[in-house]
């Protein structure tokens, strides 16, 4: 069933909407409408509440989605505004899913490319793509330098817009799901340092500090000798100010500078790497783990918190669109690929928690804080800085929420002749 203009629907839409009937024949239910450039809808399955409207902009609009067939072209046709999602973003994800995994036969790609690609063209391509272009070799320090650039630089005032007063960009630590989000992360400063157990007078490094919560959260509540690395620049220098105007600077700091460059053996107390492991990758693992080993002193305490890729769920292969326009070379390992290059480089697991709902979480309400401030962001940024944001952030909200993707936090323990030098049991972090 769909409404008409009065004059009609043009042949397009016709053709249009005809080609989505057969490809969307098995998508149950349809809880959605579909608004055609000319204002026809066709309205979602009778009796069904309407949790969002997919908006065809142009009559070339799925030519622009779904040729070729791919993730990265759904993506992109988002964000160059070929297609919108007016109302809730989060619950198009089920549609989403639906079409990035559609597995077309020779028969089907040949029948429904001959039709997409009769649509008509937009004079502005796609072709002059915003995306992340990275030189070097992969993981190689100039090029990690360019991918974090590429991610965090996007402004300071961007990011500030969404996350939470402390700027803590990792997930929160919920009690409930009603916690507000400024007190969900409050908590998870707070539940990282009783994990490692910081005690006054310790030497902490924090790998991939951001904007200097954790050092700051570390050194005012547990007198700590705090130290954070970046590969961000405008993360440091903001990272530099906020410690100034809390007068930490003789117990934290802030530099700008790789993990690979730390040097020294048994430096320091407790280490943690909160959100950053993402970027290490699979080749550069080992060192990553057995730098992390060398700094710390024996008996020292290692959290390891990090986005995991799921065996059971994978992702569809091709080309990415969070690899093009969010986060370049991030790769999303196992668990198991961790937890193993982490004992190989001499680590002992001592407590391996996930927090894949706590994330899931989070990343609402930084969707409903973007969507909230949508007018700022563009002024800050541009449109399709913020239609990026959207989209990843919602998808990797469905994604956590459907066990596509982890997050782990895995204590490890650098033994100091065969003892660990921890509690027996855990309670002290839930005094």
């Amino acid at each position: 069933m769909f409404v008409m203009p009065v004059t009609g629907p043009d042949r397009m839409v016709q053709e249009s909407l005809a080609f989505l009937q057969k490809l969307l024949a098995d998508h149950h239910p349809r809880n959605f409408d579909v608004q055609f450039w000319d204002g026809t809808i066709w309205h979602a399955e009778p009796g069904l509440p309407v949790s969002f409207t997919l908006v065809l902009n142009h009559p070339g609009a799925l030519r622009r989605m779904f040729w070729p067939p791919n993730q990265l072209t759904l993506g992109e046709a988002f964000i160059y505004d070929d297609f919108d999602i007016k109302g809730d973003i989060l619950e198009a994800f089920a549609l989403a899913d639906t079409l990035i995994n559609l597995r077309w036969s020779l028969f089907e790609k040949m029948h429904y490319g001959r039709y997409l690609l009769s649509l008509p063209t937009r004079a502005d391509s796609h072709a002059a793509q915003r995306g992340a272009l990275l030189k070097g070799a992969l993981h190689s320090r100039q090029r990690d330098q360019q991918a974090v650039t590429y991610h965090y630089n996007v402004s300071n005032d961007f990011y500030r817009i969404w996350l939470d007063e402390g700027m803590v960009y990792s997930c929160g630590y919920f009690a409930a799901s009603e916690d507000s989000l400024d007190l969900a992360q409050k908590r998870k400063l707070d539940y990282i340092c009783r994990k490692l157990r910081l005690k006054a007078g310790e030497r902490f490094l924090d790998i991939g500090c951001g904007w200097g919560s954790l050092v700051m959260h570390a050194a005012e509540n547990y007198g700590v000798d705090a130290f954070g690395i970046t590969l961000s620049q405008p993360q440091a220098e903001l990272a530099k100010e906020r410690i100034r105007r809390l007068g930490l600077e003789n117990r934290c700091r802030v530099e700008v500078c790789d993990y690979r460059e730390v040097l020294g053996e048994s430096r320091f107390d407790k280490l943690a790497s909160i959100g950053m492991f993402e970027h290490v990758g699979t080749s550069h693992l080992q060192e990553y783990f057995e730098r992390a080993w060398r700094l710390l002193k024996p008996g020292g305490v290692f959290l390891n918190h990090g986005i995991a890729g799921s065996l059971s769920e994978p992702f569809p292969d091709g080309p990415s669109f969070v690899d093009r326009y969010v986060f370049p070379d991030g790769e999303l390992l196992p668990i198991s690929t961790t937890i193993r290059s982490a004992e190989q480089s001499g680590f002992e697991v001592r407590d391996l928690e996930s927090l894949r709902e706590h994330y899931a979480l989070t990343l609402r309400h930084w969707v409903r804080r973007l969507e909230g401030a949508s007018d700022v962001v563009r002024r800050v940024t541009d449109e399709m800085t913020y239609r990026i944001w959207r989209l990843y952030m919602a998808g990797s909200a469905y994604n956590f929420d459907h066990g596509r993707l982890n997050i782990y936090q895995a204590l490890l323990v650098k033994p100091a002749r065969g003892r660990s030098m921890l509690p027996l049991t855990r309670s002290d972090w839930y005094a």
